[in-house]
């Protein structure tokens, strides 16, 4: 879509960066800049800066950065045009329609989500006609989920027919193209569309919005796959999905609770349990940890006790290590069968046999902390009656201890791990330590290697932006500095082409903002958030976040230009033909005697 720019100059002259973003993130004012808590990565240490002259954010963090387009599409999880329309719609504007394409885009979004809500409605009634008695049927017996909840959540049924919710939705008024853009309708290799969704308990997925954005499903008979969800859509990410979360957000209870299944959600919100979500088939991602971040700042992680769940509850352990959001993990204890056979249970199968309260009681008293729950798999790792197993558990236990930065913890757990082991306390906090030092040793030596390198830290972290002549390069950065100082600068810059700039990403910035000053508008990054790819302008953001002194502003450019322009000269001598004609010459000149 493209958006005139005489409208974004005047929308961008209308916003500030700083109150766009504090509408998400708490800023606090130090020196030039406001900083605060990145909304995109977890830290402790406020690293997320917002420059409120140059209108861009950088995280020296996670390094994201751009101007308040790229922020809202950021932390939104929206499109470019969609940013700007918020924008506009927050400052009292109205895109123009020449810089909408034939489809509006947001008619199109609109629509999706309508048809959504509709087949939502169709499958919900469905359940209560004879074609959709089998998983009425299903959810009341063999789930027991009550007439309440299964309204509360929207359960349907999809019949078991080739095109059902397609003839009900073009009856409404819906085209066979929408119902394919909505991941609702498959195309066939004859040309023709049938149900993607079919003899299937239907799920409505609805975000925090309360939109219904897709489905998830169940087979009712021997058919593949047993689960089935919405593929991805303009509005369906599996990524950033949380299914649960449009009911857990209103929570009383200070913590929320991750499960891995959708009727596990349900089960659990039906015995009190309001605060539970789940992913989307997924494991735990940064999108789902930014989403929970906004809601709460204690976590219970109660996942599956196979072991595909305890690979999953360790990766969400690693991701989560390092956000504002304390971690508990809950093991529930497999069952054991009439025949004796111990299973698996998960929170749905737990309530069923043993009720809510069994499980609130299970929850204040065997959930644990992340080490607790690391150190206590590898206990049934290890036989502890063998010396040579024995030794393995508290090494593997003391690399787990030496990572806990509270030394309170390192003592505790410590102390837990020699016990199991039958050995001296002090024995196991002397490996501890010792696993510190050699840690904190690596460490430096690390950063030293990294210090003998400098050329390596001023490149670009996405490798395919590198620099390909550092030198140039820093000298092609301090122009875009100093242009966005004061876009009369150009003026010195006639013989200086975006085709001698070394980086092609610096010079096709360069030569995007002096086009900005040539149509009479004031040179600004923020306003190419919708140009530069993410990986672009995260970079971008980086250099031009950099100060530059005003008062040495046009001195340095003029050292700048010579750099550029006097290596892209010795580049151009480099070429096969230059040094063609270079040998050449030096052969003339020894057969002369030269």
């Amino acid at each position: 879509m493209a958006i005139p720019d005489r409208f974004l100059d005047e929308l961008s002259s209308r916003v500030n960066i700083v109150d766009v973003v504090s509408g998400y993130v708490p800023l606090t004012k130090k020196g030039a800049n406001y900083w605060g808590l990145c909304p995109f990565h977890h830290e402790k240490t406020p690293s997320f800066s917002v420059n409120e002259a140059k209108q861009i954010f950088h995280c020296f963090g996670c390094g994201k950065g751009g101007g308040a387009y790229r922020f809202l599409m950021e932390i939104e999880g929206i499109s470019f045009p969609e940013a700007v329309e918020k924008l506009a719609q927050r400052e009292g504007m109205t895109v123009p329609e020449e810089g909408r394409s034939n489809q509006n885009w947001q008619e199109e979004r609109r629509r999706i989500l309508e048809l959504t809500k509709d087949a939502a409605r169709f499958y919900r009634e469905v359940l209560s006609r004879p074609e959709g008695e089998s998983v009425a049927r299903y959810i009341r017996e063999k789930r027991r989920i009550s007439p309440r909840f299964s309204a509360r959540f929207g359960l349907g049924a999809a019949p078991n027919s080739w095109d059902s919710l397609l003839r009900a939705m073009t009856e409404k008024g819906y085209s066979k193209a929408e119902l394919l853009q909505a991941g609702l309708a498959v195309a066939g290799k004859n040309g023709g569309i049938y149900d993607k969704f079919r003899n299937r308990l239907m799920l409505p997925v609805i975000d925090a919005r309360g939109d219904v954005i897709g489905f998830t499903s169940r087979v009712m008979d021997d058919s593949q796959p047993k689960y089935m969800n919405t593929p991805e859509t303009a509005i369906f990410k599996k990524r950033s999905i949380l299914y649960g979360i449009n009911y857990a957000k209103k929570t009383k209870r200070p913590y929320f609770i991750l499960v891995e299944g959708n009727i596990d959600v349900i089960t659990m919100h039906q015995a009190g349990f309001d605060n539970t979500v789940a992913t989307m088939g997924t494991a735990l991602t940064e999108e789902h940890i930014r989403q929970l971040d906004r809601y709460t700042k204690e976590l219970v992680l109660c996942l599956d006790n196979d072991s595909a769940g305890m690979d999953a509850t360790q990766r969400a352990i690693g991701l989560l290590k390092n956000s504002g959001i304390a971690v508990r993990v809950l093991q529930l204890p497999r069952r054991k069968t009439p025949e004796g056979e111990l299973v698996k249970q998960d929170p749905d199968d737990f309530i069923k046999h043993y009720g809510a309260e069994s499980f609130e009681s299970l929850l204040n008293s065997q959930s644990s902390s992340p080490a607790e729950y690391r150190i206590g798999l590898l206990r049934k790792d290890f036989d502890l009656s063998r010396d040579d197993q024995k030794a393995q558990y508290l090494l593997a236990a003391a690399e787990v201890v030496a990572g806990l930065a509270s030394p309170v913890e390192r003592e505790i757990y410590a102390n837990r791990a020699a016990d199991a082991a039958e050995i001296s306390r002090q024995a196991m906090m002397q490996e501890v330590e010792r696993l510190r030092k050699k840690k904190g040793w690596e460490n430096r030596r690390k950063q030293e290697h990294q210090d003998l390198a400098p050329a390596r830290q001023l490149q670009p972290k996405e490798r395919s932006l590198r620099y390909r002549d550092v030198r140039s390069a820093r000298a092609e950065e301090g122009v875009l500095r100093v242009v966005l100082l004061d876009g009369d600068y150009f003026r010195q810059l006639e013989d200086l082409r975006e085709e001698d700039f070394s980086s092609p990403l610096l010079g096709r910035a360069y030569a995007l903002l002096r086009g900005q000053w040539e149509s009479g508008r004031a040179p600004s990054l923020a306003a190419l958030d919708g140009v530069f790819a993410p990986q672009e302008m995260d970079h971008l953001a980086n250099v031009v976040q950099k100060p530059q002194n005003a008062n040495t502003a046009q001195a340095a450019l003029e050292d700048y230009k010579r750099i550029i322009l006097t290596r892209q000269r010795e580049a151009e001598i480099q070429t096969g033909e230059d040094l063609a004609q270079l040998r050449d010459a030096l052969r003339q000149k020894k057969s002369y005697g030269g």
